[in-house]
């Protein structure tokens, strides 16, 4: 049991964290970008540009996870 918390390894704490922990960090930034563009009054075309030029990071991180769900890494 040494080299554990609470029964999981430090791989495992790891994972979860960078899987869920961030999907949740993710969530809430979609969340406040939305309310930018509610508070602001953007309107459709300026939400479509907030939630494309604020979060457009968030989809290369997407896309490494599935890319490494299907090479099995």
């Amino acid at each position: 049991m040494e080299g554990t918390i609470f029964g999981f390894t430090e791989a495992q704490i790891t994972e979860f964290g960078m899987t869920f922990g961030v999907g949740g960090l993710m969530l809430l930034m979609l969340f406040i970008v939305g309310h930018l563009a509610w508070e602001s009054k953007a309107g459709k075309f300026g939400a479509f540009v907030l939630f494309l030029g604020l979060t457009f990071g968030l989809v290369g991180y997407i896309a490494k996870y599935f890319i490494q769900n299907s090479l099995g890494i």
